[in-house]
């Protein structure tokens, strides 16, 4: 069986934490993590709960990012590719979340401290992605945002559409075909993680454990890297 590429792994799971964890910890985005300004207003405005986590999501998120870019400057400093370690830090924090999900069954509004630790964990995971995707897989769709890569397909059919000179056909088509799939793949995570929630709320957290398992042997091909002293050997290692 042929395992999925990296980017598709991290599309399928950026759209898979981010409805499980909102659905489960009182709206929070763990991914989309601005998206959690507009939350935190209806939050306020409703008196429901959450509203800290909603808070401390995008000083996390940033925190987490600004951290896991200076380890992977310090890694490849040493001509070691980042990929790997991150992706392991990853799976660790997945791991932490599945047991504690698992323990203390289906998380519920008015349990602040657990739902804040779940998230911030959670948010931690994904900025790493982000991260990592951005820095090293820049190539690829993004794997959390979907709203530019929905305007950049929109773009190129347009453009397909309207001016057809055959190189840059060739390469709308080419854009277009890897941009849906993306799009395609969050959105299956989406519906996977509705479904999670619905059927199996507290064990559907061990699911991202299994993806960042799987994504540690995956291959990337098809996603470059954007580190022009050594893209091959970054790539080589996933």
């Amino acid at each position: 069986m042929k395992i999925p590429s990296l980017p598709t792994l991290l599309s399928f799971n950026g759209g898979y934490v981010d409805t499980l964890g909102f659905l489960s910890l009182s709206g929070l985005f763990t991914a989309h993590v601005t998206g959690n300004f507009v939350t935190l207003g209806a939050t306020l405005a409703h008196g429901l709960d959450g509203a800290l986590a909603k808070l401390l999501a995008l000083p996390m998120f940033c925190l987490v990012v600004f951290v896991s870019r200076l380890v992977r400057l310090k890694l490849q400093s040493r001509d070691r590719s980042p990929i790997r370690p991150m992706l392991v830090v990853k799976l660790l924090l997945f791991v932490g979340v599945a047991a504690y999900a698992l323990y203390h069954g289906p998380f519920r509004s008015e349990e602040g401290a657990v739902t804040l630790a779940v998230g911030m964990a959670l948010v931690s995971a994904m900025a790493i992605q982000n991260g990592l995707h951005k820095a090293h897989l820049s190539k690829a769709p993004p794997s959390t945002l979907m709203t530019g890569t929905t305007t950049q397909i929109m773009l190129d059919l347009a453009d397909i559409l309207a001016d057809p000179k055959a190189d840059e056909v060739v390469t709308a088509k080419a854009r277009v075909k890897k941009m849906a799939a993306a799009v395609a793949t969050f959105a299956l995570g989406c519906g996977v993680g509705a479904v999670g929630y619905m059927y199996a709320p507290a064990a559907a957290f061990s699911l991202p454990a299994v993806l960042a398992t799987v994504a540690l042997f995956a291959s990337s091909a098809g996603a470059e890297s954007s580190n022009p002293t050594a893209p091959s050997i970054l790539i080589r290692q996933i």
